[in-house]
């Protein structure tokens, strides 16, 4: 394996024996050595399920890379086997450092132990002698913010409690490879966010990071890659941004169309488009470089004007259960089609929706995104379904209309559009256009804004002199 390479999975698979019955286990253990013994072709009592099914990827070392799919698609199977807490049925892993795992957190403590004892137990179990448990003890607690319940039985604590000490230990092994299984929802508000930050130190310090979400934002967000698997098959793998919007095409779509999306998928990934194809960041840098002859005409001259080259490459088309999103554009207060935009001024997001079949308490959405995939905001055009369109006529069409304050620093942005409705008594996605529109908010000389969302801040500086 190369220096380079923390960890390498190669044409991995795990498949489960289902029994039907208890008996069938005990038949599968005696009747097959006896039928063969007397010549005859031995039976199989059991169901094979094939949880992963020949999955190969690379992890560089210092990369963070999220594992997404739907529920049941092998994506906590295969972080048990990366871990070595499950043998895979064939293939191979290889893994470069320590790693520190945020599984099943609490699993592993002994009730009957108090919270230091499991601290210790714990710590040995990740591979850290007692001397260095003794000089990371006084942060593990800490971190945890337990008090003094560290000196009682596990078995009194909460599920929270016990849930925060676990991944207290794990989080401050200093691990090479941190392994995390939807682990990153434990305690309250100030808790996650404590957590996200020491995730982040350890990323800032080089580890490298695997993690299973299905929060779309927070691969977009901390991955610099996605893996996309479903039903035990790795799909596709590439930047976060690109894999989250197949992940929900492939989720929402209907389950006869679901082999085609993979299909689809698969298709692209072996092409190798998804690492090829001209990026949003891509696109970013090359309106970055432009600033100064942009600057130059003045702002007044790029302001409230439409760029026919200004599209997006990335678009993501739902499938559809009888509405049809059409023209989605972004209008000035004068009616004029526009992509770029200015700060401080009002514009409206519209676009059609055609239903083709009848449709009940049905809601229409829009949504504002970076360049990278990070939602910054949206709306819905109701609340509830007791404030929706409680039936809509098939052959009916509605224009839909979203104004909004453009509080956006410089920059390249993107819009989607969605509209939910009932079907089968749940709501769901009818259409959605991800990624549909594209927008360019122009710089300004004078601006004092720094990030992305423009706050208003006001500066104040004043020189105070004491005698």
């Amino acid at each position: 394996m190369s220096s380079e390479i923390a960890i390498k999975v190669e044409n991995l698979s795990k498949c489960y024996h289902i029994y039907d019955q208890p008996r069938d286990r005990l038949k599968q253990m005696i009747l097959p050595r006896m039928q063969r013994a007397i010549g005859m072709q031995p039976r199989q009592y059991f169901r094979e399920f094939w949880a992963l099914k020949d999955v190969s990827f690379e992890v560089k070392k210092g990369e963070t890379v999220g594992i997404i799919g739907r529920n049941g698609s092998g994506k906590s199977t295969l972080l048990q086997m990366v871990c070595g807490t499950l043998n895979p049925t064939s293939g191979s892993i290889q893994t470069s450092g320590r790693i520190a795992a945020l599984l099943e957190l609490g699993s592993g403590f002994n009730p009957e132990f108090t919270g230091r004892e499991n601290v210790y137990l714990n710590g040995a179990v990740l591979g850290l002698s007692r001397d260095e448990i003794d000089v990371r003890f006084d942060e593990i607690a800490a971190f945890a913010e337990i008090g003094e319940f560290i000196d009682q039985p596990v078995k009194t604590y909460s599920s929270g409690m016990m849930v925060r000490l676990a991944f207290a230990v794990a989080i401050n092994v200093d691990p090479q490879i941190l392994v995390v299984d939807e682990a990153l929802s434990v305690g309250d508000e100030l808790f996650q966010r404590k957590c996200f930050s020491r995730i982040e130190n350890i990323r800032k310090a080089g580890a490298t990071i695997l993690f299973v979400s299905h929060a779309g934002g927070t691969v977009v967000e901390l991955c610099d890659r996605a893996l996309l698997i479903d039903t035990g098959e790795r799909l596709a793998m590439g930047l976060p941004k690109q894999m989250v919007a197949r992940y929900q095409k492939l989720l929402y779509a209907p389950s006869e169309k679901r082999e085609s999306i993979r299909e689809e998928i698969r298709r692209i990934d072996k092409m190798g488009e998804y690492d090829t194809l001209l990026t949003d960041e891509a696109f970013e840098f090359n309106a970055d470089q432009d600033l100064d002859a942009e600057v130059s005409l003045g702002a007044e001259e790029l302001a409230d004007c439409y760029d026919p080259h200004l599209k997006p490459s990335s678009t993501v088309v739902y499938e559809s259960y009888g509405a049809f999103i059409e023209d989605p554009a972004i209008y000035s207060v004068l009616g004029e089609r526009v992509n770029q935009l200015t700060r401080g001024k009002t514009y409206y997001y519209r676009y059609r929706v055609r239903f083709d079949q009848p449709a009940s308490n049905v809601r229409f959405g829009m949504l504002i995104k970076t360049t990278s995939g990070v939602e910054l905001g949206g709306a819905a055009s109701a609340a509830s379904n007791r404030t929706s369109l409680p039936f809509v006529t098939g052959g009916s069409v509605y224009e839909v209309e979203f104004a909004f304050l453009c509080l956006l620093n410089p920059g390249v942005y993107f819009l989607n559009a969605g509209v939910v409705g009932d079907l089968n008594g749940s709501e769901t996605y009818l259409h959605r256009l991800i990624d549909v529109a594209m927008f360019r908010v122009n710089s300004e000389l004078a601006s004092l804004s720094t990030g992305i969302v423009d706050f208003n801040c006001v500066p104040k500086i004043e020189a105070v002199s004491y005698e």
